[in-house]
């Protein structure tokens, strides 16, 4: 998430929601550019919106193992989130990533809790679609978007959880107001507002909430211990708060650029392989920090 301090200033009560969404126009990006296969989708929403969606197929001749619903973060649009999902195919995972409302071709502007009508729009068309059909189904949430589907397949849709074979979170705030109030802390000008101010932020559909619900599926949650947006007591609060079964996999680098480093793609594909039983990395301080260290000879460890 960007800066909340400036913003919170000009807010007014009914306008907070706001605060959650950082939205571009425009997708100057596809996963063409990129040499992948990929088909646009259009979405239709209850309330009539259109929505631009991005289907991943498997690589031609790889086994199809599943199918990986990827719901981005909250600023940019599908141009600036492909390097979430972009190396699933070849994996055998067929992805479907959409932007939400007011997002980069996609229609209306974005708010609580209207986006949930997007996830709604994106699970229908997944039940639809035949080759999806038969296939395990992955949730994977980045930033906002993990926040999303926590509150989304508790509170919206718990009949869900059942049909998913795991929720994969990167980078997710625990609370959407305890973010704000640390973005407002950064601040010499807002640090003395920080707590009245914070409170602007909504709160009620915080993933931390919902999380001690979300017990008919596998969670993996990932959290760097370098991230300078969501600091990492957030993972470590949702991790504790999860019903088992459970992994919680730190990391390192940025918010949200788990994926640019083949050691966690790996991680999550053993994960994928075994969610009841896949325990994570055994020991991160084997993996050194970002940038790595020049001439360094300390490697990763394969994941266990």
């Amino acid at each position: 998430m960007r800066i909340l301090g400036m913003l919170c200033l000009l807010l007014t009560l009914n306008g907070c929601s706001s605060l959650l969404f950082y939205p571009d126009r425009g997708l100057p990006f596809t996963p063409a550019k990129a040499h992948l296969e990929y088909r646009d989708i259009t979405l239709t929403t209850a309330d009539g919106l259109r929505l631009r969606a991005w289907w991943l197929p498997v690589k031609a001749g790889v086994a199809v193992k599943g199918t990986v619903l990827h719901l981005h973060g909250n600023g940019g649009n599908l141009s600036g989130h492909l390097g979430g999902s972009w190396w699933l195919p070849e994996q055998g995972y067929q992805v479907l990533m959409l932007d939400y409302r007011g997002y980069g071709l996609s229609e209306g502007e974005p708010s609580l809790p209207a986006v949930y009508q997007d996830i709604d729009a994106a699970f229908d068309w997944l039940r639809q679609a035949p080759e999806v059909q038969g296939k395990p189904l992955v949730v994977l949430g980045q930033s906002l978007g993990g926040a999303l589907a926590v509150h989304y397949l508790v509170e919206r849709h718990p009949e869900y959880q059942s049909h998913l074979k795991a929720l994969v979170l990167d980078g997710v705030p625990a609370s959407y107001r305890s973010v704000g109030r640390d973005a407002l802390a950064s601040s010499w000008l807002t640090w003395p507002l920080q707590i009245p101010l914070s409170w602007l932020v909504p709160d009620g559909d915080s993933a931390i909430k919902a999380m001690p619900r979300l017990a008919g599926v596998p969670k993996l949650i990932f959290h760097s211990l370098d991230d300078p947006v969501v600091p990492l007591a957030n993972g470590i609060l949702l991790y504790q708060a999860a019903p088992p079964p459970r992994v919680l996999q730190l990391t390192r680098g940025g918010h949200v650029q788990t994926f640019g480093d083949p050691t966690w793609r790996q991680v999550m594909l053993r994960y994928l392989d075994d969610p009841q039983h896949f325990n994570g990395l055994r020991r991160l301080g084997e993996i050194p920090n970002y940038p790595a260290v020049p001439n360094s000879n300390v490697e990763p460890e394969s994941p266990q």
